[in-house]
């Protein structure tokens, strides 16, 4: 029997359009014959399997055909997590940024082996990079093996532009991928990259911290920094600034669902620690 990874919890996802692959697996498919899914009727020429014959439809057939029933066999799909991994993801408030994508990939990935799905993951700053790169794959323990990397990583490209090329390293099977990031990028740079994975099934995951849009004083100097350039900044602290931070984040908020709902998309806001069941819930929604 097969013992759950350690730390990492179950999430289930699903696959909104029917799977293409040749693997059977978990998501509802079009393909295959020797499946337990009923998808239609057939003229026997056309799915020669007299075993399958349907004698009730063949009688209301108007032509006199003999009908068949035809089946589905459920496939699995790729998974892949696509990863801003640019100097804001380094961020720590209620929790560093890099580990709550570190939770995020060891779930997922240990939720794709149980499904029978292959899993990968492609992190990048202002390029795609290397080291972390993992391209799909069914091996047990990659997830905790890859969270494990992202923990000890200290993110420093000022940019995240490596994520438009990101969709090079997907494949042309149409995968479930989710797209992480704090999206502290320019509108215009997020619309390109929604586009440039439009073949793909897409979630954004969206990762802020309640820390990033306040601070603990309520009032006096504080030192803040621009976590992509690493620029300091003194300002003074007070309601009115205050408010209008909060206003902005809620600006932010609003621009991206406004984006994300103009290619259908349904983002997941990951606001502090990592929550398998709210990744669940957001697929059964």
């Amino acid at each position: 029997m097969t013992q759950q990874a350690p730390n990492a919890r179950e999430v289930h996802y699903r696959f909104a359009t029917p799977a293409m692959r040749h693997f059977p697996g978990h998501h509802r498919s079009t393909r295959g014959e020797s499946g337990f899914e009923f998808r239609g009727h057939a003229a026997l020429l056309d799915a020669p399997d007299p075993r399958r014959l349907d004698l009730h439809a063949s009688l209301r057939d108007p032509f006199g055909n003999w009908v068949v029933r035809v089946y589905s066999q459920r496939k699995s799909i790729p998974v892949v997590v696509v990863a801003d991994l640019s100097a804001s993801m380094g961020f720590a408030g209620t929790r560093r940024k890099l580990d709550v994508l570190a939770d995020f990939v060891d779930s997922l990935a240990w939720s794709a082996w149980r499904t029978g799905d292959s899993f990968g993951f492609v992190g990048c700053d202002a390029a795609v990079r290397d080291d972390v790169l993992l391209p799909p794959t069914r091996m047990r323990g990659v997830g905790a093996t890859l969270a494990q990397a992202l923990r000890g990583l200290a993110p420093e490209g000022e940019s995240a532009r490596g994520l438009l090329s990101a969709s090079r390293y997907l494949g042309r099977q149409r995968a479930l991928v989710f797209l992480v990031s704090d999206f502290h990028l320019p509108l215009p740079e997020v619309e390109a990259l929604i586009a440039s994975m439009a073949h793909h099934e897409v979630v954004p995951v969206v990762l802020w911290d309640p820390i990033e849009f306040s601070l603990t004083a309520q009032r006096g100097l504080a030192n803040v920094m621009d976590p992509e350039s690493g620029r300091r900044r003194l300002v003074w602290w007070r309601p009115a600034l205050r408010d209008r931070w909060r206003a902005a984040q809620e600006q932010r908020r609003e621009a991206l669902l406004h984006l994300f709902r103009a290619d259908r998309l349904k983002p997941l806001f990951i606001e502090g620690a990592f929550d398998a069941d709210a990744v669940t819930r957001h697929f059964m929604q």
